[in-house]
């Protein structure tokens, strides 16, 4: 009776660990997946977002804004297809996307804008729809896990019935499955992306769990529901807490007391390795969401200067994905920066960010020593004759060889150890040679 009691018990044991080996196994992921609250590469180094959205469906023209959205030291770039609500997205236009952004060095997050507002908006499409597009894409989307994600329908639910939103996304994401896509996926909030009755916050869960390949990440977009600080950290506190993979993949600047507070999100992501996609390049009907005047990267306005060129923005917090062959953080600078010999309280290192025949764009990040500093200078000397004509987030001058960069009104202090960073674009002739900047506190 005993031996066979143990024989029962051994087997009890065998059979309990065997459901347990396949009670939902962890997923072995193609390409960007998750793990725990971050997407992560193939190879294992955490990719977080620092990007801008383009407005492709619209500008199918602007294809060279790719190579400006990298030029500001974007990783990522959110574009945006249609399956017909507005000129559809071709197989072949979306296979020229994503060159357009492997190409520029850039993850490409490919998201179907048909669904904005369903429920309150008539003609919007439901997220049972844009899967089908993407369905009908699949054939140009596999293969491509490493550099794209799916974001399958942007701001899928409006104010009207927002708890639809549960049950329609899980459906998405198991027909994406069930068609097989291992994308990471990217699942919008409803409240036509604010998530202001909390449908998407209080039913993560479900939707995570809904992924059999555990791969998706869930977005907030935030305008002027989330106006105070306070609102936007009690958003993310919730979301951390609970180890949910998020991104910000909307927001907009704060114009007026009303509007979101910009600055708040871009602290907060950089503290809690949140992504963030700024919404948007150019060509808002509403020019106050635009980053670039005209689609011009030599024109930026407030709003561009704010995220790509302040405190926490995307030149100086961005790395690019080692997809690419760039070197984790911490690894050596590359050849084509030079640092700066230090002179009182402060540090520079110069960048060339891009070039082409006759010009270039350079950046130069400057880093406060062992104590806060209140202005800064940064002077370099050209060899080979480089000159600048234009720059942001500083004010440029030149006398014959010399170029001195005096902070803006907005970035000159700098809590110790702080950096900020000014971009530029030049002329060269013959060589570019990387200059040694000089950076001086007063």
């Amino acid at each position: 009776m005993k031996r066979r009691l143990a024989t029962i018990a051994a087997v009890l044991i065998t059979l309990t660990a065997s459901a347990l080996m396949f009670v939902r196994p962890a997923y072995a992921a193609a390409g960007l997946h998750i793990e725990g609250r971050n997407i992560v590469e193939a190879n294992g180094n955490t990719l977080i977002m620092r990007g801008i959205n383009h407005m492709h469906t619209w500008y199918a023209g602007q294809t060279g804004s790719f190579a400006d959205i990298k030029a500001t030291g974007a990783n990522t770039v959110r574009v945006v297809l249609s399956g017909g609500r507005w000129t559809a997205n071709t197989a072949a236009d979306v296979t020229n996307v994503i060159a357009l952004c492997k190409q520029n060095r850039l993850i490409c997050v490919l998201e179907n804008h048909d669904t904005t507002g369903y429920g309150e908006d008539a003609a919007a499409y439901s997220l049972d729809q844009a899967a089908d597009y993407w369905i009908g894409l699949k054939s140009v989307l596999t293969g491509q896990e490493n550099h794209v994600v799916i974001n399958i329908g942007n701001e899928p639910i409006g104010n009207t019935n927002a708890g639809q939103w549960t049950a329609a996304t899980v459906a998405a994401i198991q027909k994406m499955r069930a068609n097989g896509f291992e994308h990471l996926l990217m699942i919008d909030a409803p409240n036509w992306g604010q998530d202001w009755q909390y449908v998407m916050r209080d039913n993560a869960q479900t939707v995570l769990d809904a992924d059999t390949q555990d791969n998706t990440v869930l977005s907030i977009h935030m305008y002027s529901v989330f106006n105070t600080a306070a609102s936007i950290r009690s958003y993310l506190d919730t979301f951390q807490a609970n180890g949910w993979p998020l991104v910000i993949g909307e927001f907009g600047w704060r114009f007026d007391a009303s509007q979101v507070d910009d600055q708040t999100i871009l602290a907060e992501a950089q503290a809690r390795g949140i992504g963030y996609l700024g919404w948007s390049w150019a060509g808002n009907t509403d020019p106050i969401l635009d980053m670039t005047n005209n689609f011009d990267a030599a024109s930026l306005t407030t709003w561009g200067e704010r995220i790509i060129n302040g405190p926490n923005g995307i030149r100086a917090t961005s790395r690019e994905a080692t997809i690419f062959g760039a070197q984790p953080s911490g690894s050596p600078s590359s050849p084509s920066t030079s640092p700066s010999t230090p002179a009182g309280a402060c540090t520079a290192t110069y960048a060339v960010t891009g070039q082409w025949p006759g010009g270039f764009q350079g950046d130069v990040k400057v880093t406060a020593g062992s104590s806060a500093v209140k202005n800064w200078t940064v002077t370099w000397t050209y060899a080979n004759g480089q000159t600048v004509s234009n720059a942001w987030g500083a004010t440029v001058t030149s006398g014959g060889t010399t170029v001195t960069a005096r902070n803006a009104a907005w970035n000159g202090t700098l809590a110790a150890g702080a950096s900020t960073s000014f971009g530029f674009l030049g002329s060269w002739t013959g060589a570019n040679s990387i200059p040694t900047p000089t950076c001086t506190a007063g």
